[in-house]
């Protein structure tokens, strides 16, 4: 129970079609994240940390630019390790911001867990340097050659982007569909009363900007217009805190799933109709550990489970068995990547730490 405790579900209640705004199915074109990279060292390992030679060469460059002159073969310390440093820089982010980064080790270190990144410089694909990163890293808990800095990084650039001189701009559909492609469309010509938008093509369409409004103004508007369109259905599971959301209406096809210690199989129910009302009627089905489930019956036995529902089982109906099987929450986390794996998630699966 001591992992199940770690084991977050919450489920988001919601419908398969509902109000949405245009800015939860479509971007604006130039206005998103960059990527950012740099190599760097830590320091302060306790011994986990490796002994490779472009880490020993780096050693020797740090220490020669404080005038300490020593040959790579006298280095033998391997409580620094040679680190990659990644982020994202976020669109119109200012001098002073502070944004996240993340480290992986490149070389045969052990650990970087509690390690200190030196000063390290974060360049964009065009080679400049957008942010210097430094800090102490917390490694994940499933990978200690990696980890994270929460506020790493400083950005020292700004992107030269403005939108004050712009006459218009383009919206790109989270999801190719000719469908919202029109839908946008309309509904955008329809609030400001003038064809303004025009799709392009079956993800894009452009809109021009009305000349008594500033574009941050019109932007906004179009943004939180309502529209009427599929969710986007999501699971996100965080394996540093143990962590996983997702909406309750997310279909798992029928699968089978069998690991070291215990078996999982999803399928659709065989009971008649008369046998649902039953289970109607008698308010749900007692799976056990003070756990009941409306009509959707859950038979578990100590190693096994069957999710069996009415109709089309939902990833909440997978965990709440995987609950009442009392897995730790890193057999959890692998069958839900292992159900995605196998095609069998109706959802994106999103993955952080």
């Amino acid at each position: 129970m001591k992992n199940l405790k770690k084991l977050l579900l919450i489920t988001l209640l919601s419908v398969s079609i509902y109000a949405q705004t245009i800015k939860d199915i479509a971007n604006v074109v130039g206005i998103r994240e960059n990527q950012l990279i740099g190599y760097g060292l830590v320091v302060g390992l306790a011994g986990t940390g490796d002994k490779s030679q472009f880490t020993m060469q780096s050693l020797q460059n740090l220490l020669r630019n404080s005038y300490i002159k020593i040959p790579t073969s006298s280095i033998k310390s391997k409580n620094i390790a040679a680190v990659m440093v990644t982020a994202e820089l976020p669109p119109f982010a200012r001098q002073g911001d502070k944004i996240r980064v993340s480290i992986s080790a490149i070389g045969d270190a052990k650990s970087i867990d509690k390690g200190m990144l030196l000063l390290t410089q974060l360049k964009g694909v065009d080679g400049e340097v957008y942010a210097l990163a430094q800090g102490n890293i917390i490694a994940n808990t499933n990978n200690l050659t990696t980890g994270f800095i929460y506020d790493g990084a400083i950005i020292e650039n700004e992107l030269n982007f403005s939108l004050n001189n712009e006459q218009s701009l383009t919206l790109s559909l989270i999801k190719n569909s000719a469908k919202h492609a029109d839908l946008v469309q309309r509904v955008i010509n329809k609030h400001f009363g003038k064809n303004l938008a025009m799709a392009v093509d079956t993800r894009t369409v452009e809109v021009k900007r009305p000349q008594d409004m500033s574009m941050v103004r019109f932007i906004a508007e179009i943004e939180n217009l309502p529209i009427k369109s599929e969710m986007k259905k999501k699971v996100i599971v965080d394996k540093h805190q143990g962590v996983i959301i997702a909406g309750n209406d997310i279909v798992v096809n029928p699968v089978t799933i069998t690991k070291d210690g215990f078996t999982l199989r999803i399928k659709q129910t065989s009971l008649t109709a008369n046998q649902w009302e039953d289970v109607a009627l008698n308010q749900g089905v007692d799976i056990g550990d003070g756990v009941k489930i409306g009509n959707k019956p859950v038979e578990v036995n100590l190693n096994n489970a069957l999710v069996n529902t009415k109709g089309l089982p939902t990833i909440s109906d997978v965990m709440r068995a995987m609950k009442i099987m009392k897995l730790p929450i890193k057999d959890i986390i692998d069958t839900v990547e292992l159900i995605n794996d196998m095609g069998a998630l109706n959802g994106e699966l999103e993955i952080r730490g």
